[in-house]
C-alpha cells in the first residue's frame, strides 16, 4: 500500500473531501505544477504488460491559461510529457497528498471546451521501444544486467532480495523488448512493478500473508457491495517448464498444485486428470531453474483463475494491485485476498476493485 498516515487512513474509510494535483514534466523540467483537473480516473490491472492508465478531463481555458496542446512543449502534449499525480485527502487542518505515481501522456484531444488527456504507466516506454536490431547478451551477463540493458535509461532498475545468475550464451531476441523482459522475469522467477517514484522494482514473486487493510460489509466498513466470479479459463494444476543445459540436452522441472485449499489441486474435484501448462525458455539451463520457473508460472496462473470478488467501495487512494487485504463479506470472514485490478475515480464517485481470494 502507498504511504499514508494513520490519520488519513482513518479519514478515507468514511466521508472525506478529495483533491487531485497533477504536474507535467518534460525532459526532467517541471512545466506546470497545477493542471486544472475537472474529472478523470485511474485504472490498474497487473495482468497487463502496462498495468496503469490514467484519463484526465481539463477545461480548454482556465484562469487565462490555454490548456489546448498546440505546441510540442505544451504541458499536455504527447511528446515525452510525464504526469505526476497526487491524490489529496482532507484530514481537517491540512491536505495529505498520496503520490499515485508517474504516467506518460499518450493522447490529448480537444473537443469543444474540454481537453481529454490519456496517459499510461512508464512501462509504456519499454513496450513501444521495439528492438531495432537483434539483442544478444554478452559474455558474463546475468539476469539483472540483461534486465538493465533492456530497460535503462528509460527506467532505473532496482533489484531487491533476488539471487542473480548468469544468462546462457547464444540467447537472442529479435524485436520484442517487453517480451524479452518478461521472459527474463519468468525465468528468474521475479515480478516487476513501477514504483510511485518511477523506478522499475524487480522483486520476488510472492503473495504477502499480511493484510494492509480490512474490508468489511458490516457497520463501520468501507465496502458498499460485493459480487463474486469464478472461471475454469486459465486453470491448470500442473506446470512443466523446459530449457536446455550447456550441452544442449533438455532439462525440465514440474510444479503440481498440491495446495489443500486450492479448487484446482491435483486429486481434487476440478479434474481426475492432470491439466498441464507447458513453458519453455532457453534461459532455463538447470533442473533447479526449471522447477523455480514452474512454481512461479503456477502462481501467475492462479492469479487469473482463482476465485475473485468484485468490490465497490469508498475510494481508497493508498491501494494498488498486489496489496493484500482482509475480506469479511460475500460468505467470507477475515479471508486474505490480493488486489488484482482497480479503478480509482479522480472526482467524487465509487471505487471498484477485483480481488483474488487466497
Amino acid at each position: 500500500m502507498l504511504d499514508m498516515s494513520d490519520e488519513a487512513l482513518a479519514v478515507v474509510q468514511g466521508d472525506t473531501t478529495m483533491r487531485i494535483r497533477a504536474e507535467a514534466w518534460l525532459g526532467g523540467e517541471l512545466l506546470t505544477a497545477d493542471i486544472p483537473v475537472s474529472d478523470g480516473g485511474e485504472e490498474r490491472d497487473r495482468s497487463l504488460a502496462v498495468p496503469e492508465s490514467v484519463s484526465l478531463t481539463v477545461p480548454r481555458e482556465d484562469r487565462g491559461t490555454s490548456w489546448e496542446p498546440v505546441t510540442p512543449d505544451h504541458p499536455l502534449a504527447a511528446y515525452g510529457q510525464l504526469l505526476r499525480i497526487d491524490y489529496g485527502v482532507d484530514v481537517g487542518q491540512h491536505t495529505e497528498w498520496i503520490n499515485r505515481g508517474w504516467f506518460l501522456i499518450t493522447d490529448s484531444d480537444t473537443n469543444g471546451e474540454t481537453v481529454t488527456v490519456k496517459a499510461d504507466g512508464l512501462l509504456k516506454l519499454i513496450d513501444e521501444a521495439k528492438l531495432a536490431a537483434p539483442f544478444q547478451p554478452a559474455a558474463g551477463d546475468t539476469l539483472a544486467s540483461v534486465a538493465q540493458e533492456l530497460v535503462e535509461p528509460a527506467l532505473t532498475v532496482v533489484v531487491s532480495s533476488l539471487a542473480d545468475r548468469a544468462v546462457p550464451q547464444g540467447m537472442q531476441w529479435d524485436t520484442d523488448r517487453m517480451g524479452a523482459l518478461r521472459e527474463v522475469l519468468n525465468s528468474w522467477p521475479a515480478d516487476a512493478r513501477v514504483t510511485e517514484d518511477g523506478y522499475l522494482s524487480i522483486e520476488p514473486l510472492t503473495d504477502s500473508d499480511t493484510a494492509v487493510l480490512e474490508l468489511t460489509d458490516g457497520v463501520g466498513g468501507t465496502v458498499i457491495r460485493w459480487q463474486g466470479a469464478t472461471t475454469r479459463d486459465g486453470a491448470f494444476n500442473v506446470v512443466v517448464a523446459q530449457g536446455e543445459d550447456s550441452s544442449g540436452a533438455q532439462v525440465q522441472g514440474v510444479a503440481y498444485d498440491r495446495d489443500g485449499a486450492s479448487p484446482y489441486r491435483i486429486g481434487g474435484p476440478y479434474s481426475p486428470l492432470p491439466v498441464p501448462y507447458f513453458y519453455h525458455s532457453p534461459l532455463l539451463g538447470t533442473v533447479a531453474a526449471c522447477r523455480a520457473a514452474a512454481e512461479s508460472t503456477l502462481l501467475r496462473l492462479r492469479r487469473t483463475a482463482f476465485r475473485k470478488l468484485n468490490v465497490t467501495m469508498v475510494p481508497h487512494p493508498g491501494l494498488v494491485p498486489g496489496d493484500v487485504i482482509s475480506v469479511t463479506g460475500a460468505g467470507l470472514t477475515g479471508a486474505l485476498a490480493v488486489v488484482e485490478r482497480l479503478s480509482l475515480p479522480y472526482s467524487p464517485g465509487e471505487m471498484t476493485m477485483t480481488v483474488r481470494v487466497l
